[in-house]
């Protein structure tokens, strides 16, 4: 098995990961890391993610496994653990709802019966944050995204993204990414409108 490093984690709001449409790989492998192309240009294989843990529910039959909503100001993130996330399954069985948490995870894809392909997020690491730590992901989100959307206009699908490589090597990219990022440029004030003074 070929020695694959750790992704960078890639701040990415609930909204822009939802509308995200398109997962690749770079090589047939079976461990090779699976990214997922977003509206704005990002390519993640892990992301950072942060809001209000609204809900956490055992789905398992005859085992533990947490399905978890996590709402920002864009949407809602959907985290699913398991035996294989151990730290995060006994946070979730133990968590209070509502509270502001922090997660790492890798993006995971599920192709419905109607072929529209939903994604999810596999913590690696999840705590329990405060609203300064929220806003602060907000802030830092918003700004990473800006500069998402900055670059591929200037530079295209061919630029250099500002937190992980672009998505240059993915020959599908362009009909992918949004061809008008008016509608991700308003996800991005209403996001920052939730952050206290």
């Amino acid at each position: 098995m070929p020695g694959y490093f750790r992704e960078i984690a890639v701040r990415m709001f609930a909204k822009e990961l939802k509308e995200s449409t398109f997962m690749s790989r770079e090589d047939e492998e079976q461990y090779a890391p699976q990214y997922v192309l977003s509206p704005t240009g990002a390519k993640a294989n892990r992301v950072l993610i942060s809001g209000v843990l609204t809900e956490a529910e055992n789905i398992g039959l005859g085992t533990e496994y947490y399905k978890a909503r996590i709402s920002d100001p864009t949407g809602t993130f959907t985290i699913y653990a398991g035996q294989y996330q151990a730290e995060a399954l006994r946070f979730l069985a133990e968590a209070n709802t509502p509270s502001f948490v922090m997660i790492v995870g890798k993006v995971t894809a599920f192709k419905a019966d109607d072929g529209k392909m939903l994604l999810s997020v596999r913590p690696e690491h999840i705590q329990t944050v405060t609203r300064k730590d929220r806003d602060i992901w907000i802030l830092e989100t918003a700004k990473k995204t800006h500069e998402r959307i900055t670059a591929f206009e200037q530079e295209g699908p061919t630029g250099e993204n500002t937190e992980t490589e672009s998505a240059k090597n993915t020959e599908s990219a362009p009909a992918h990414v949004c061809p008008d990022f008016t509608e991700y440029r308003s996800m991005i004030l209403k996001a920052l409108e939730t952050v206290s003074a």
